[in-house]
């Protein structure tokens, strides 16, 4: 296979993830009010071509569906906050590719990572939302952790279920 033949089919591999990423994400199960939503699975495409492609082509994903989502669903606040909440927060999704033997790790990593990326944002562009003589820093986590702890359960089923069936072939 030539290079710009593989570069193609990558590509075309992204623009499906992106879009399954986007349809999952409008199936939620729970939203909260000031962003932020427990979605049926919309990380696991993002999740899968991480672990298939590798974290280069994950981070990419990720960030193109953080710009998507951006463009589609988002809060303009601040460019440094939306950067945070949107490209990078979803970009970095890509690090579950350095757990392709482990993929259960992956999915834990790789929102944990999500979490600090959204947990930052949240402490120096939402800190006004914290009811009265609550910390920043504790809504920020609580926020953020409630919604990021619902998309890491799910997703983690969902890739489990998909490896216990052998429906994945991550050549591991």
């Amino acid at each position: 296979m030539s290079e710009t033949t593989s570069n193609t089919r990558i590509l075309a591999e992204v623009s499906v993830t992106v879009a399954l990423s986007v349809v999952l994400n409008y199936i939620k199960i729970f939203q909260l009010p000031y962003g932020g939503s427990i979605t049926l699975g919309s990380m696991v495409p993002i999740l899968l071509i991480s672990y298939r492609r590798g974290l280069k082509v994950g981070v990419f994903t990720g960030a193109v569906f953080g710009l998507v989502q951006m463009v589609l669903d988002g809060w303009v606040y601040n460019p440094f906050g939306m950067v945070l909440d949107y490209p990078l927060a979803f970009g970095v999704l890509g690090i579950a590719a350095l757990f392709k033997k482990h993929p259960l790790v992956g999915v834990v990593a790789a929102l944990a990572a999500r979490f600090l990326s959204h947990f930052l944002s949240g402490v120096l562009f939402f800190w006004m939302y914290a009811p009265e003589g609550m910390n920043p820093i504790v809504y920020s986590a609580v926020y953020n952790g409630s919604y990021i702890l619902g998309e890491m359960v799910i997703s983690g089923i969902l890739i489990y279920l998909l490896v216990q069936r052998n429906l994945l072939d991550l050549n591991l």
